[in-house]
Order: structure tokens, then sequence, then C-alpha cells
């Protein structure tokens, strides 16, 4: 993810002072130093690095937090507060207005992501919202723009409206218009030209396309890997058009990810989506706190929360369990549960929104490949197979052919069994808490505790083996 490189360097930042019971000023001084070069690495704009960390110091620096009783957790929600400021506080929320149809402008420079953007938000209006898009071509200049927006449109069954390059822009927004009040579409979704950089000729044709729609939201898209010229790119956009909002795209790739802390900042311009993979469906509503949590290390279970409700069907993860506490968890409900997983994203994504687990993943090869390689192991059983793993346990000849048939090894399915076996005896473990002592904040809580050596006694005064109190 984009801010993969900045959450280890603050997070290391942050352990200068963790775990400490009594803070100095030499001690915030030197967690600053780190969190300010993290910033300017990340490619955040310099004026915002000098508030962010100006403030963050007169905070951390207050009474309460050095003469407190735990300064360096205090330090921390600082931090995590600051940052949440600096990605626009709250949630800036998507709600289209209720009229017969609301129509939505998106722009942004050619290779911004824009077109695809403006499928993923269809996609998700659809989803979320119930809503029947109708996507909209006005890139009269590129002919290939409004072929990528077909062939879109059709991956995600939704029509798309467009009248070639000749057409006046004027008319195909009044034909959309008409178009759309004919077939019943809620909303219209208007995929604006783009050019490689921006200039008078393109900002004119975008205010008149505006001054004709008169949109209920202005998005514009900005590619995360542009770096600090996404923030002049916003700021120019904002002056002309004035912008409603954003939609970061290509924020799971290995970029810095400065635009995305600096954006609200400079402009004022809040962020509504970000744009996590290839995916038509990868698009999410963009939460301040939350990602100031997964860049700090603290992951994000509210959206892991989401993503499992949006993807999982709650009979099928009940039936699973309850297969899982008896004993009668088999391959088949194994495949079944990895379809669950890859409908929700990424392995290693999922991972880092656990917290505790995002520090492990940092030196696991995580690879979603590995997925497929189940998949196609489980495939290569029989129907019996499947259904019965001590079949597969108790029989090396079985395991070859298994293993031959999937082009994988023995050791690998050695370990899906391992893995198969593991499951269940965790679910039976769990399946003996007591809910009673089950704490909502940390469910792990009411698990039976294993049984820890006993600890000797500690002497008294100064005598051999004892300690000075």
């Amino acid at each position: 993810m984009a801010f993969d490189h900045l959450s280890e360097r603050l997070q290391m930042a942050l352990r200068r002072v963790s775990g400490k019971g009594r803070l100095t000023e030499n001690d915030i001084d030197s967690m600053m130093r780190e969190i300010r070069l993290s910033l300017l690495e990340a490619d955040v704009n310099f004026k915002v690095v000098k508030e962010f960390t100006a403030e963050v110091k007169k905070k951390a620096l207050g009474e309460r937090i050095l003469k407190g009783l735990n300064p360096s957790k205090q330090v921390v929600k600082v931090v995590h507060e600051e940052l949440k400021e600096l990605l626009g506080g709250e949630t800036s929320g998507f709600a289209l207005p209720k009229k017969d149809r609301a129509t939505i402008m998106l722009a942004g420079l050619q290779g911004s992501g824009k077109t695809t953007s403006a499928g993923k938000l269809a996609a998700y209006l659809r989803k979320h919202h119930e809503s029947d898009p109708l996507l909209v071509a006005l890139d009269t200049r590129r002919p290939a723009a409004i072929e990528q927006l077909q062939t879109i449109g059709e991956k995600i069954s939704v029509p798309v409206f467009e009248e070639g390059t000749k057409t006046p822009i004027s008319t195909i927004i009044a034909d959309a218009e008409r178009f759309a009040e004919e077939n019943g579409h809620d909303v219209l979704i208007f995929d604006t030209a783009g050019r490689l950089h921006i200039d008078e000729e393109m900002m004119d044709e975008l205010k008149t396309v505006k001054d004709e729609l008169a949109p209920d939201e202005v998005l514009l898209v900005l590619d995360a890997m542009t770096g600090q010229d996404a923030v002049a790119v916003a700021k120019s956009f904002h002056e002309s058009l004035g912008l409603t909002g954003s939609i970061i795209t290509k924020l799971d790739s290995d970029t810095r990810g400065g635009a995305a802390l600096s954006l609200r900042k400079v402009t004022g311009v809040p962020i509504k989506f970000m744009g996590l993979g290839e995916k038509l469906d990868a698009l999410e509503i963009f939460h301040p706190e939350r990602m100031a949590g997964r860049i700090l290390g603290m992951g994000d279970v509210l959206t892991l929360i989401d993503k499992v409700t949006e993807n999982v069907d709650e009979d099928d993860m009940l039936s699973m369990v309850e297969k899982m506490a008896s004993g009668k968890f088999n391959f088949d409900d194994y495949r079944k549960q990895l379809r669950m997983i890859k409908r929700m994203g990424s392995l290693g994504g999922l991972m880092k929104m656990v917290p505790g687990l995002n520090k492990m993943t940092k030196n696991m090869d995580i690879d979603d490949k590995r997925l497929v390689h189940i998949e196609a192991l489980i495939g290569s059983m029989t129907k019996e197979e499947r259904k019965r793993p001590a079949l597969v346990k108790q029989s090396s000849s079985r395991r070859r052919r298994i293993a031959r048939g999937a082009g994988r090894s023995v050791a690998e399915l050695n370990r899906l069994i391992s893995t198969l076996d593991e499951q269940a005896r965790a679910m039976k473990q769990m399946s003996k808490t007591d809910p009673k002592n089950v704490n909502p904040e940390n469910p792990l809580a009411g698990m039976p505790a294993p049984k820890q050596p006993k600890k000797k006694k500690k002497g008294k005064g100064k005598g051999k083996g004892g300690f000075r109190f």
C-alpha cells in the first residue's frame, strides 16, 4: 500500500517513546525529528509537515502528558488525532441528493484513472445506494476513452451513453439527460476529457460542462503516484471548478502517498473515495480516522467488518463455524472459506487491518497466488476425498496423485492438511470459551489462558538471592 514505508517509519519513531514511564523534552524532540523526516520522504507538502509537527510537539510537551501515568500512550494518541485531522478529520461520506436524478461530474488529468473510477463509482452506487446509474462519455477528443468506458460498462452491466467524437458536448449532455429520463436512470456519471497537463483550453471546456450540468458532485480523480504535483493539480481544478471532493487512485501501489496527506490541508478539498486495486469493485469510502489507524499500525477493524458484512453470507459463516467446532470441517468448506476471503481483497491487505498482525506480516511472504495453488490442490481431489480429509491424510499414494494433478508438491499438500487440522483445533478451543468472560473489545480475552510456569518467590532485603525494595 502507498503508506507502507511511511507507516514503518512513523511506527519506528513512536517506538522511541513507547514503554517509557517518564518522557523528557529530548525524547519528544528525537521522536519529532523522525516523524518530520518520515513525512518529507513520503512527499508530504513541506508547509503541511511543519504545521503538523509543530502541533504534535506542542501537545506532546503538555504538562498532562509529560507528568501522566502513561505518557507514551498519550503521545501515540496525540499523533493519531493529528494525523486524522491532517487527512480530513471526519469522514466526508457520500450521500446522493433526494431528487429524480443526481449528476456527478468527474474531472482529472489523462492517466489519473478517471474513466476506470467512473466505472467503479457506478458499481459502488448500484451496490450501496441501489441506484440505476448511467455512464456518459464526454471525452470527445479521444475515441480510446469512449471505447474504454464502453468496455468497463459491459463488465459491470451498466449502460454507457455516447455519441462519438464529432457531436458537440452540449448536445451529448442534453441527449444523455433525455435518455436517462426515458429509461429510469437516477444517477448520471459524466466522464469528462483530460489532458496530460493542465491547460487553459481544457479548463474552459470543463467550466462550460459544469455550467450546463449544474452537477451535484464535482469529483477530482487524482493519482497517488504523482506526489506533491497532485496538490498543485487539485488547487488548479478547485479554483476553476469548485470541487466538492476527490477520489485518490492507486493507493494500493508502492507509492509515497504524500498527496493524500497534503490534499485536504492545502486545498480544503475532502477525499471522498480511495481506489485500492484494478478490480471494478475496489473503491472504498475514505475514512480519515481508520486510515490514520492503519498508518500507525493500529489496524482497521471497522473496515474489515464492513468487508466481511458485504462479502460473506451470514448463514454460510455460521454453518462453517459449527462444522469447525464439531470437527466436520472438510476441504469443500475450506475452499468455500478461501473464496470468501478472495472476495474481500488481497490477503496481505486484510491482515494489515487486524491490530497486531500488521507487524507480523512485515517479514512474511504473503502471496495471493498461494490461494490459487490451494484451490488447485483441492480441485485435484475426488468428491469423496474433499468430504473426508482422513482419506488424504492416511494415504501417501493419494497425496502423490493429488499433488501431481494440481502441479504442486506433496509438501504443499501436507501443509494444507496441517492448516485444516490447526483450524479445527483452534475452533474447538474457542468453543470452550465462556461467553460471560468475553470482553467485546478483545474477544480472545475469554479463552482459556495457557498454563504459565510457576515463578519463584522474590526474596526481600539484601540477603542472598534477594532484591532491594
